[in-house]
């Protein structure tokens, strides 16, 4: 079955859908991209192209430069700032309070589907010589990285799950080395009954000479966050 009998099958607007695509590919190409790269991006004509860019021009979605390369322009900020404003407006202290402790960069991710997490906050530590530098809003799939290895943890076990996975479960967080961004350690906790929205908080650090102690750093952020969260 093509992709457009999907769509019409669920009922989506094959157009509507070309746009997001267009928004999401721009998101994975900050500098830019041509009105030829969008098309052969998303699988369309140039004309048909131009006219979604143009669209997603006059509501401010993206934008031209004088090279007509086309980027995401801050319209997008209006309309995210509403998004899960409750979580991020009371994970930042502790966020804050986690990076400073550590001296690593702290993240808050939200579960998207069943097979992805996205990157909602990034606090990078002010004073440490070297840190991890991640962008907000960064999608990775959920059986890679501690956040997502966590979420899953928070599920039911199931039959050929990782190792890494049950252990995660046993401890209370879960810990990656290299699978997100190489050299790169992740260790995170679940925010324990946040309603529908499955969401995780931890580190990014590239040495954790005592894991367990992060580990309980975490674990502790992640039950206060959802304690403030009821």
């Amino acid at each position: 079955m093509s992709t457009e009998s999907v769509l019409l099958d669920a009922g989506m607007s094959k157009t509507l859908h070309n746009g997001l695509q267009i928004l999401e590919l721009l998101v994975q190409h900050p500098q830019g991209l041509s009105l030829t790269d969008i098309a052969e991006g998303i699988g369309v004509h140039r004309t048909v192209a131009h006219r979604l860019v143009r669209t997603l021009e006059a509501h401010q979605l993206c934008r031209r430069d004088r090279f007509k390369r086309i980027s995401l322009a801050a319209g997008l900020v209006r309309l995210a700032e509403p998004v899960e404003q409750d979580l991020r407006t009371l994970a930042r202290p502790l966020l804050e309070e986690l990076t400073d402790a550590t001296q690593a960069t702290s993240h808050l991710v939200v579960r998207e589907g069943r097979d992805r997490v996205r990157m909602l906050m990034i606090v990078e530590p002010r004073q440490a010589r070297m840190h991890v530098s991640f962008r907000a809003g960064q999608v990775d799939p959920i059986e890679r990285g501690s956040a997502g290895l966590a979420l899953l943890a928070a599920d039911p076990p199931v039959p050929g799950e990782r190792e890494e996975i049950a252990l995660a479960r046993k401890r209370g967080y879960a810990v990656s080395y290299g699978e997100i961004a190489s050299s790169v350690i992740g260790i995170t906790a679940v925010v324990p009954h946040h309603g529908s929205t499955q969401a995780g908080l931890g580190l990014s650090l590239f040495e954790a000479p005592d894991e367990e102690r992060l580990g309980a750093l975490v674990v502790d952020a992640a039950r206060r966050l959802g304690e403030l969260l009821r």
